[in-house]
């Protein structure tokens, strides 16, 4: 009876208000599924993050494992929408889902960029 005891009171015990938890409490997470847009394949990779993990370092970790530069990439929705990276994934994940757009940027908008010079 008294080991039953102790394996049933141990935990209780050790998570009593009075003293200090010992045991860590599992924090939140969230799962992103980032899909790599300029390749024709559409890889994809699937990340799983603390909510309150900032989401820039989300963009860099993605980047780096696409082994594209993470200073010249944005990440975007299914629907086209920019993502602030100054935000927690949790936000992120809350406002605009799992499924993202990993874009670099010397890919996009390089006719825009034609447009803008001189011809001089």
């Amino acid at each position: 009876l008294k080991p039953f005891l102790l394996k049933t009171l141990l935990p209780l015990a050790v998570c009593w208000p009075a003293l200090p938890c010992t045991m860590a409490a599992a924090k939140p997470k969230v799962s992103f599924k980032i899909t790599l847009a300029s390749e024709k394949g559409q890889p994809f990779k699937v990340i799983t993050v603390p909510e309150e993990a900032p989401f820039l370092a989300c963009l860099k970790f993605a980047a780096e494992e696409f082994k594209v530069s993470a200073a010249t990439s944005a990440v975007i929705t299914n629907e086209g929408v920019g993502i602030n990276p100054n935000q927690t994934a949790g936000q992120v994940f809350l406002k605009h889902g799992a499924d993202l757009k990993l874009i670099p940027r010397d890919r996009v908008g390089g006719a825009v960029a034609d447009c803008w010079r001189s011809p001089h």
